[in-house]
Order: structure tokens, then C-alpha cells, then sequence
């Protein structure tokens, strides 16, 4: 049953198919109808329509791409030879599809760009890999970094191009920014291994979330160990901090409840009035907040003056919070609410120490994005 259907529209989208060509072709999509009729050509030799618009298609195609190849050409555009070969390969896809069918190859003779595209990337390269060394010679990070992006261009056109490796290596090794985070400042020297830990947290997020390809942050004593020269300088001390603040509120209250206590039965048995009677307890809860907070202060120097690139103030803070109650009398006085407060134990906070650590959670975040928006706009 399903093949008979598919014989009965396989006629009908193969005419609808061949409309589209038509189409493609009336509103100067010459590529699109190339394309479209080569394939009616594939499945039909015999196809008039086909054979009849094919060459045409394919003239008015060429006559679009060399044009533009011509204006580029003419053109003062430095980056014009990447156009070109664009160009030359749009027209080197319709040879490829032509030569792909005897029918279409018997009517149509394709020219074969190969040669063109060759030439258009090899100049292309050749611009790139000039514009590259032309920068690298200026001498500063930007202009390095600018020279990288032109020694990549010029091997994704052409892969190991003359030795445009190996200069965009020393391109990215003289356009990176050493940013060399020194040791923190606490005011208690209980926490000073805490803000170690704060610090090596901080540069690990830093390194991973890869802020940009030619910053790198380095840890002050790795720097000094490989002799590593800094760029920049990250200093930071925290401005304010308070590590287990503790409140402790306890509460006790009276609740009661009107319960059924008994049912008396009618004379067909069945229960008709009930008895209530309010029932009494008392709610016992405690909770114990620990407050842990800071403050945060960094500047971004130049290693060269001194000067300051950028400064802020991050906030950071965590609350610990641990309850339990229980009660006293009975417990068909207790509500929803209340019976979901009961049970736990008094148990102690975390140690200071990880308190620290909670409380400066929020500050990697807020310095990895500031450290974002910064270098995303250099």
C-alpha cells in the first residue's frame, strides 16, 4: 500500500521540484537554479525544461560571481583577495555539481577555479602575514595582539603557511598581560590561612573561566619561582570582616486545639454528635544564626608606574542557621506548623575558618566578572 502511494507522488514532487527551479531562476537566484536543475537532471536526462534553462542558469551564475571579483579587485579593501576567493569558490561548487552529472555535463562546460582559488588564497595569506609582521615590528602589547589574530587568519587560509607559526606564537607570548596576585592582607593573623585559600580559589577561577587568551594570572610566589615578569599587579586585603556573629532567639508559647474526644450513635447506629474538648501544650523553639561578613578591597596596578587601572569594594556574607524545638503537653494541640519545627539539637556552628571561606564565596564571582568586563574591553 505504501508503495503504490509513493508511485502515485513521486510524478507530482518531481514537477514541483522542477517549478522550484524555475523559480529560482525567474528571480535571479542562479546558483539556487543551477543547483535545482542539475538534480531534476539526475533523477530525468531527458528533462526539457532542464535542458533549456541549465545553460543559461549557469552563464548568468559565472557572469554574478566574476563581477564581483572584478569590483573587489579594483577595490582599495586590504582584506579584497578573501572576498575574491570566496567568490571562486561559490563557482568552483557549481563545476563540482555540474561534473557530478553526465546529463547536466553534456550540455553545460564548467569552468574548473581550482588555479583561481589557489592564487586568491595565497595573496589573501600573503596580506594577512604582512599586516601580522607589520604590527608585531610596532613594538607594543596591542599591536601584538592584533598581529596574533593576522598570523591566524593567514593559516586558516593556508595551514603552516611560511612561518607564520611560529611568528604568531611570539606574537601571543609578547601581547599577554602577567597579572601577579600578591599576598593578601588580614588584620588577624587566626585567618591568614583562610585568605590563602581565599587566594588560590580566586586565581583558579580566574584561570578557568578564561577570561581572554592573552591575560594570565599568576599566583605572586609561582611568578617570583619562574621568574615570570608582571604586567600588572592584583592586591587585595579585606577592608572589614566579622566571622561568627552569633544571635541566639528562643521562644515558648501556649497553644491549644478543640478536639473530638467522643461520638455518641443515634438509634439506627449511625454517629450523629460528637463531643470536643480543647487540648493544651506549650511550644518550645530555638534558633541560632551565625553572621559571618566582608568586605573585600582591590586595586589593579601597573607594574611599570604604579599606576591604577582599575579599584572596587566587593561585598561578601553567609548566614548559618540551625533550629529545633520540641514541646510539652499534648500533642493534638500542635499544628501543621508547629509539628514541623520540632525535633533537631543544639549543634555548633562550623569552625571560623570555614566560615571565612563561606562569607567570600560570593566575592569570586563578583571579582572573576569585573575582571571580564575589564579585559573583554582592552
Amino acid at each position: 500500500m505504501q508503495n503504490r502511494f509513493w508511485w502515485l507522488i513521486a510524478p507530482i514532487l518531481f514537477i514541483l521540484s522542477c517549478k522550484s527551479g524555475e523559480k529560482s531562476y525567474n528571480k535571479g537566484r542562479y546558483d539556487e537554479a543551477v543547483t535545482l536543475f542539475v538534480k531534476k537532471l539526475q533523477k530525468k536526462p531527458s528533462y526539457t525544461t532542464a535542458l533549456q534553462l541549465l545553460p543559461d542558469a549557469y552563464a548568468h551564475a559565472q557572469r554574478q560571481h566574476e563581477d564581483k571579483v572584478n569590483g573587489y579587485l579594483t577595490s582599495n579593501d586590504p582584506l579584497k583577495w578573501e572576498y575574491v576567493r570566496t567568490e571562486y569558490r561559490s563557482l568552483q561548487r557549481l563545476y563540482d555539481v555540474i561534473n557530478a552529472s553526465p546529463a547536466a555535463r553534456s550540455i553545460v562546460t564548467p569552468k574548473d577555479y581550482r588555479n583561481a582559488i589557489s592564487g586568491a588564497q595565497e595573496n589573501a595569506a600573503q596580506v594577512r602575514y604582512d599586516r601580522g609582521t607589520s604590527l608585531l615590528d610596532q613594538g607594543d602589547k596591542g599591536a601584538a595582539r592584533q598581529a596574533y589574530e593576522e598570523f591566524q587568519a593567514a593559516l586558516s587560509l593556508i595551514p603552516n603557511y611560511r612561518n607564520a607559526a611560529q611568528l604568531r606564537e611570539e606574537a601571543f607570548q609578547r601581547g599577554l598581560i602577567n597579572v601577579v596576585i600578591r599576598h593578601i592582607d588580614v588584620r588577624s593573623p587566626y585567618f591568614q590561612f583562610s585568605a590563602d585559600q581565599f587566594r588560590e580559589v580566586l586565581i583558579r577561577n580566574l584561570q578557568q573561566r578564561n577570561i581572554n587568551r592573552f591575560v594570565q594570572f599568576t599566583d605572586e610566589r609561582i611568578a617570583k619561582a619562574n621568574r615570570i615578569p608582571a604586567d600588572q599587579y592584583l592586591e587585595m586585603r579585606f577592608y572589614d570582616f566579622v566571622v561568627g556573629q552569633t544571635y541566639v532567639d528562643r521562644s515558648e508559647r501556649d497553644v491549644s486545639r478543640e478536639v473530638v474526644v467522643a461520638t455518641v450513635k443515634d438509634s439506627t447506629g449511625k454517629p450523629t454528635i460528637k463531643r470536643y474538648a480543647t487540648v493544651k501544650a506549650k511550644v518550645y523553639v530555638n534558633k541560632a544564626t551565625v553572621i559571618s561578613k566582608g568586605v573585600l578591597d582591590y586595586q589593579l596596578l601597573d607594574a611599570m608606574n604604579g599606576n591604577i587601572i582599575r579599584t572596587d569594594r566587593l561585598p561578601g556574607s553567609f548566614t548559618w542557621m540551625n533550629q529545633w524545638g520540641f514541646y510539652k503537653g499534648d500533642e493534638r494541640a500542635l499544628s501543621d506548623e508547629d509539628k514541623a519545627l520540632m525535633g533537631g539539637e543544639d549543634i555548633p556552628p562550623p569552625p571560623p575558618q570555614e566560615l571565612f571561606m563561606q562569607f567570600t564565596k560570593p566575592i569570586y564571582d563578583q571579582m572573576t566578572n569585573e575582571m571580564q568586563q575589564l579585559y573583554n574591553n582592552m
